[in-house]
């Protein structure tokens, strides 16, 4: 896994995304716009809920396959 890896936007802002699924939680760490698209994809296609923190990401792992999440 990717522990505090590369942003693939490094001059937008992470975000500390936690997922939530009926049996599972993840938490990652996102670029501003990756985070956003992912937020958007899981409200409308998947079964799990998305929380947005603001706070730190360090140590986090990065949002696997952040890049595909870079364009709506």
């Amino acid at each position: 896994m990717n522990i505090g890896g590369r942003s693939p936007c490094p001059d937008e802002p992470d975000i500390h995304l936690a997922i939530q699924f009926p049996s599972v939680r993840m938490e990652f760490a996102a670029c501003l716009t990756a985070a956003l698209v992912f937020v958007c994809d899981v409200a409308a296609h998947r079964p799990g809920t998305v929380a947005v923190y603001p706070s730190h990401c360090t140590g986090l792992p990065r949002l696997p396959n952040e890049r595909l999440y870079l364009q709506p």
